[in-house]
């Protein structure tokens, strides 16, 4: 466009000719002409040259490339002449010569060709011009057609929709005609299929009343019968219309008898009856034969002949009888065979059975059958039409004729009032045959169910079995508990007395400790209890599939096992006890009066010091007791909230139950245990008051040289209850825990508090008494701190702040109680047992202090 631009401005233009040619490439080149002619011939386009791969560089440059070259080869020698030049660092040095040259230059024109490509580009541009318009009108030549052609086809295509529509229209009328006559043929033909079958029934029917007629021709008489009645090919077809007959008949007489009794004739049905006799006499005659041949082929394992024969015999009673004798005739139910699975289960006669054998014995022998009826399934399908039914009927078979035989001789149910010994495996073998068994049973069924039984309820079969069993088997269980816990304690109380044989006899005071030692609560007891419970909870999940007859069953076992670790930790504490009473009747026994020899005093020391010996082995046993009794009670607890928990919490009420059952039955125990502790409080104040009574010194408190350096040191009395406490709480500290523990502790601190108070009312004290009653106090603190019993602590703070009344002098007593007004009370009692208490005439001066205080 740039260049047809500049050749309308209307410059001097050069008209060159330019040919075009054809090069060998296929392209058209331009030629420059130099004649005079020129004008002549001027450049000629056509259109054919703007078609296929056109390239409008191409096409320019063979327009010009005779003009430029001359032009370019110039320049080129212009280029190499400058070249000789010397040059500067900083431009160029000018010759003489070169001023000249370049004179020269400027006098010829600079592009000589310029009007010559000025004319050559404006006559392309006038033939560019004339080829536009000449396309132009070509495309509106083309436009008018394509018009012409585009409504011409628009018309053609209304016509051919109107064609179409009437086409379809046509198609739809001969759509209905065939309809029309498709009806019509199909009406012709049910028409003539119901006269070809009431052809066909009449025919039969003929036949069927000249059949009839022969079995009615006399009593009896079966020789006159068509040769279709006794030809052994044709006993289907015999068969079939033998049936047939004795239907009709048997459906004509009940008519007739109704239709007789309300005219009062009898006579209307008597030839039919006997055609009923002879026909069931012919069908019985024809079943036995086929039953015959059934059996012979079933011997040679023919199949194809029992197939047939069975086919036959299922148009009698549906042929149950054929069923039911393939079912009788099976191997797997001869006596030879049942009495062999008793024997297999077992073992030999007369050796008890255990549960891991009778479960090895029981999947062996259900494996056996189970295969055996897989195999007979295999065989049934090919023979029988309907091998469903026959299933039913084998397996039916099996769980009400061989699995009860077995039963009978596995499941002997014992007597409740004279259960079997535990030598001889006591309730708790049948209750394991039992639940071995059951579970065996179960898996039977469900093989055999996966091998096809048809319709039958298996497992509801299977649970009839065992229903004489599970109605009582609760009871039995609970037996089974009482009698295995009763057969534990004559185990222990056995090893007790054996293992206090083997000791010998040894001494008294020793003999109750030794005694009770034997017969400790062991954890190892209670954890066999759970696990007999676990036993009996899992054969009632096994026996129970609901949840409320479980949950019964659940809280009948459990209260079991309740009622057997009450028991049996409520003894154990008891025995301790025992132990705990015979060291205090020791030490009853061994008081003795102020008027006695010294003789008589040592010796009865000595038995003191023994009876003390087994008040302090029977505390570390009875603490042990409450150890494993507590350690017991959370076995139990754990195995509820793991075990029984879940199984009682989908019935209503049923868990809260068995928590109030399970405290109640604890109760016991704690009481054993709350009187036990008792005991042991009683053992070790007794000896506190013992040592007391005799270590302790009326010097230790009333020094004659009061005044001297006094002595820091605790009382020796003191340190042995000290050393004593220590000695005999650590059990208790190891034993104990939680409240038991606290209350313990708080309650023994107590009664030590009140048992010092008493104890020092008996002595009379100086300043320098009063500094060592007030060591041995900061002593007994010290070790009570232990306790971790805050009120015992502040008691024991208030005897020190007591202790003072021993120290100070007389005038500065009433200054003592300003601050803690609560041990006035005992500040009286204890300023009576200043040794100067009469001297200084304290009673008067301290008067008007309680009264003020009152």
């Amino acid at each position: 466009m740039l260049i047809l631009n500049f050749l309308a401005c209307g410059q001097p233009q050069i008209i060159v000719l330019i040919q075009m040619k054809e090069t060998k490439d296929g392209l058209r080149t331009g030629r420059f002409s130099n004649s005079p002619s020129a004008d002549l011939y001027p450049l000629v386009l056509d259109i054919d040259d703007f078609k296929g791969d056109f390239s409008f560089d191409a096409l320019f440059g063979n327009l010009v490339n005779d003009l430029l070259p001359s032009y370019l080869e110039e320049e080129t020698d212009t280029s190499e002449g400058h070249g000789g030049h010397d040059a500067m660092s900083n431009g160029h040095l000018w010759t003489t010569s070169d001023t000249a040259k370049a004179a020269q230059a400027q006098s010829i024109p600079l592009f000589p060709e310029v009007d010559s490509l000025l004319s050559l580009f404006k006559n392309s541009c006038m033939q560019l011009i004339d080829l536009r318009k000449q396309i132009d009108g070509k495309l509106y030549n083309l436009k008018n057609e394509v018009s012409a052609q585009d409504s011409k086809h628009r018309t053609t295509l209304s016509e051919l929709e109107k064609g179409v529509d009437g086409l379809f229209d046509s198609f739809s009328r001969l759509d209905s005609r065939i309809s029309s006559v498709g009806q019509t043929a199909a009406k012709i033909g049910d028409h003539l299929q119901s006269a070809d079958a009431q052809r066909e029934t009449a025919s039969q029917t003929i036949d069927l009343i000249k059949y009839l007629m022969e079995f009615n021709s006399s009593p009896g008489d079966l020789m006159e019968l068509s040769p279709l009645f006794s030809d052994d090919s044709r006993v289907a077809e015999a068969a079939s219309i033998a049936q047939k007959l004795r239907s009709f008949a048997e459906e004509d007489i009940g008519r007739q008898g109704i239709a007789s009794s309300a005219i009062g004739n009898a006579t209307a049905s008597r030839g039919l009856e006997v055609a009923v006799a002879n026909l069931q006499e012919y069908c019985n005659e024809l079943e036995n034969r086929l039953l015959g041949r059934f059996d012979a082929a079933s011997q040679k394992r023919e199949l194809s002949t029992m197939a047939e024969c069975a086919k036959i015999l299922s148009q009698f009673n549906r042929g149950t009888s054929a069923m039911q004798h393939y079912v009788g005739l099976r191997p797997m139910f001869d006596l030879e065979v049942m009495n062999e699975d008793a024997r297999l289960v077992l073992g030999d006669p007369g050796s008890q059975p255990s549960p891991s054998n009778v479960a090895r014995g029981l999947s062996s022998l259900y494996k056996e059958i189970t295969d055996i009826v897989r195999k007979e399934a295999a065989t049934i399908t090919a023979v029988f039409p309907s091998p469903n039914d026959v299933m039913s009927i084998l397996v039916q078979r099996v769980l009400e004729d061989r699995i009860p035989k077995l039963l009978e001789k596995l499941l002997v149910r014992p007597s409740l009032l004279n259960p079997p010994r535990m030598e001889e495996g006591g309730l708790i073998l049948y209750l394991r045959l039992l639940a071995v068994t059951y579970e065996k049973t179960q898996d039977l069924a469900r093989d055999l169910r996966g091998v096809g039984c048809g319709d039958l309820d298996v497992e509801g079969l299977t649970e009839s079995l065992f229903l004489p069993h599970k109605d009582l088997y609760i009871e039995y269980e609970q037996a089974s508990l009482r009698q295995l816990y009763k057969s534990k304690m004559e185990e222990l109380r056995a090893e007790s007395q054996q293992s206090s044989e083997s000791t010998g006899t040894i001494g008294r005071s020793k003999g109750a400790s030794v005694s009770s030692s034997q017969q400790q609560i062991s954890v190892t007891v209670v954890t066999e209890f759970v696990r007999w419970n676990e036993e009996a909870v899992s054969r009632c999940t096994l026996f129970s599939s609901q949840p409320a007859p479980l949950a019964a069953n659940v809280r009948a076992v459990f209260t079991c096992l309740l009622d057997q670790v009450s028991l049996y930790i409520t003894e154990g504490l008891e025995r301790a006890r025992e132990s705990l009473t015979e060291a205090a009747a020791l030490r009853e026994r061994f008081v003795l009066g102020t008027s006695v020899s010294r003789r008589v005093a040592a010796a009865a020391a000595s038995a003191a010091e023994a009876a003390a010996a087994a008040g302090e082995s029977s505390f570390r046993s009875f603490m042990v007791a409450v150890q494993r009794c507590g350690s017991s009670v959370a076995i139990v607890q754990q195995y509820f909230a793991n075990s029984i928990s879940r199984l009682l919490l989908s019935v209503d009420g049923a868990h809260a139950a068995s928590c109030e059952e399970m405290a109640t039955a604890m109760s016991s125990a704690e009481g054993a245990a709350y009187k036990g502790l008792q005991q042991c409080i009683e053992t070790v104040m007794s000896e506190v008051e013992r040592l007391l009574s005799a270590e302790q010194k009326a010097t230790d408190y009333r020094s004659p040289d009061d005044g001297i350096t006094p002595d820091h040191r605790p009382t020796n009395a003191c340190i042995r209850v000290v050393a004593y406490l220590s000695r005999v709480l650590e059990s208790a500290f190891t034993a104990l825990e939680g409240l038991n523990k606290q209350s313990f502790l708080t309650e023994l601190g107590n009664r030590l508090h009140k048992g010092l108070l008493n104890h020092w009312q008996k002595f009379t004290f100086n300043p320098s008494g009063g500094l060592r009653l007030k060591r041995d106090i900061t002593e007994y603190g010290e070790f009570v701190r232990s306790f971790n019993a805050p009120t015992v602590d502040e008691k024991f703070e208030l005897l020190g702040i007591l202790a003072n009344v021993f120290i100070v002098a007389p005038e500065s007593l009433s200054t003592l109680f300003e601050g803690t007004p609560s041990i006035r009370k005992d500040a009286q009692r204890f300023i009576q047992l200043r040794d100067d208490y009469k001297s200084a005439k304290l009673a008067a001066r301290l008067a008007s202090l309680w009264t003020s205080s009152s």
